[in-house]
This record gives structure tokens, C-alpha cells and sequence, in this order.
């Protein structure tokens, strides 16, 4: 491992559970619900703004805050399928079978290779790229509310090759931030098959939920991982608070105009980028 002696240092200062075991759960489940509104009015999880309050706010080193982040994002998920396969019927997602297989086939290789260059990174360079990472979040979600560009005119075998390209580089992001990465999928996935944003966010869905297995099962290997064990209570406080908030936030889709609450969260993720990268 890189860095053991200023990991070492870190893991010393943060114990098993960072700040975060000085936090009431009550804390935990109110910062978990106000991130899971934040995403839930824009159609998603939340994960990317959980991270640096992971990092900031309850003090985990970066490595141990993106399996926090990543376990939590996994939770999300398995608790939105449901609620997903009711507004999107089971059979309109099973019929794009085809471009599901064509991500998968990028993003479970992305998800071990970006999870394996997180438990090699030094805790400064990580705390780096994840602030460059949180950037290319706030452009994408940016771009996908605002971009103009329709879906791309490309032959199948083009698109099926821009697909697993795609495919690799988002489940790199996703393993690297811990998050389910439908902020980059449902975007790619509107652009390069064609399909309505309502449709591709369920497929973004089918597409994640192995994705972040791989990062998991691979995040599973290293010793930060106890970083679970140690905070079991702050992890389900937390995402019973995401769910709530996303929950509610989902009801809430559409009350704030997109003109004045896409600009608040791009500001809030470069802000948040700045912090993470300044972060000792």
C-alpha cells in the first residue's frame, strides 16, 4: 500500500469511525435526509454530496469515506428499485436488455480497476482527484439539465464500442467516489441509445446495482474496510436518513425551478471540490 505512514497517521487520528463516532445518530440520519432531498429533487441518490460531508464534516479519511460512501450508495439503491420498477414497468427496462449488457461491459471493469487505484493512492492524492472528480459532477449534472445536443446519429458498432468506452470510465468514477454514478449514466445513456430520461434512469439503475458490487467486493479487500464494522450504527442512521430525504425529495421533484436549484447544487459540489482538495 502507498502512503502507510501518512495513512497510518490518519486511521490513528480518525480510530475506526473518524469524527463521525462523536456524532449523535440523530445528527447522522438529519445530514443523510438533507442530502437524500438534494438528490431526490433532481432524480437521484445523493451519494455525491454525501462525500465531502463524509470527508469535512465527520472527518474520514478519503479512503474510508468512499466505502462509507459506497455502502450507503448501495443501500439507496436496493431500496429505489422497487419504487422505480412501479413508475417504470419491469418489461419497458427488460427491452433494453441489450444496451444494459453493452454499459456492463465498461463499467464492471471500471469499477475494479477504480477501486483498486483508490486503496493504492496516497490519502493527498486521493482527496485530489476526488475534488477533480466532484467537478466533472457539477458539469455533468450542468449539462444534463441544461446541454442541448440530442442523441447522437452513431452505426451500431460505434455505438456499442462508445458504450463499453463509456461504460469503463463512469464505473471508474463511480468505484473512486463511491457513488452510484447515475449522475454520468443516465446522460450517456440518453445520448447514446436514445432512450427517455424516465426509461434511462431505471436502466441506470439495472447498470449500477452490479457495478458498485464489483467496487464493493473489491473495496472488501483492503484493510479500510473495517471502517464499516466500526460504524455500523452511523452507516444505517445515515442511510435511513438518504432514503427518507431522496423519498422526499422525489415528492418535492419539480417544486424548485431547475433555473435556480441546478446552479445552487453545481455551486455547492464546486465549492465542496474546493474543500475536499484543501482537506489535511
Amino acid at each position: 500500500m502507498a502512503d502507510e505512514g501518512g495513512d497510518s497517521r490518519a486511521r490513528t487520528r480518525a480510530g475506526t469511525g473518524g469524527a463521525g463516532v462523536r456524532k449523535s445518530l440523530t445528527w447522522s440520519f438529519t445530514t443523510g435526509a438533507g442530502i437524500g432531498v438534494l438528490g431526490g429533487m433532481i432524480g437521484l441518490g445523493g451519494a455525491e454530496f454525501r462525500l465531502p460531508l463524509l470527508i469535512g464534516v465527520f472527518g474520514f479519511i478519503a479512503l474510508q469515506a468512499v466505502i462509507l460512501n459506497k455502502a450507503m450508495s448501495l443501500i439507496v439503491v436496493l431500496t429505489a428499485l422497487p419504487a422505480r420498477l412501479l413508475s417504470v414497468p419491469y418489461a419497458d427496462v427488460a427491452a433494453e436488455w441489450s444496451v444494459i449488457v453493452n454499459l456492463l461491459g465498461g463499467t464492471l471493469i471500471g469499477a475494479w480497476v477504480g477501486a483498486t487505484w483508490a486503496t493504492k493512492m496516497r490519502s493527498a492524492t486521493l482527496h485530489r482527484v476526488l475534488a477533480a472528480l466532484l467537478v466533472l459532477i457539477a458539469a455533468a449534472l450542468a449539462w444534463s439539465h441544461f446541454g442541448s445536443a440530442g442523441p447522437l446519429d452513431l452505426p451500431p458498432v460505434t455505438r456499442a464500442v462508445a458504450g463499453v468506452i463509456a461504460g469503463l470510465a463512469i464505473g471508474v468514477v463511480a468505484a473512486l467516489m463511491g457513488v452510484a454514478g447515475g449522475e454520468l449514466l443516465i446522460p450517456t445513456i440518453v445520448l447514446l441509445f436514445a432512450i427517455d430520461i424516465k426509461t434511462a434512469g431505471s436502466i441506470s439503475l439495472a447498470v449500477s446495482l452490479p457495478t458498485m458490487l464489483v467496487a464493493f467486493t473489491r473495496y472488501s479487500r483492503d484493510k479500510s474496510f473495517h471502517v464499516l464494522r466500526g460504524n455500523a450504527r452511523f452507516v444505517a442512521a445515515m442511510s435511513a436518513g438518504s432514503i427518507t430525504g431522496t423519498v422526499l425529495g422525489g415528492l418535492l421533484l419539480g417544486a424548485a425551478p431547475a433555473a435556480v436549484l441546478i446552479p445552487l447544487l453545481v455551486a455547492l459540489l464546486l465549492l465542496s471540490s474546493v474543500k475536499v482538495w484543501r482537506h489535511q
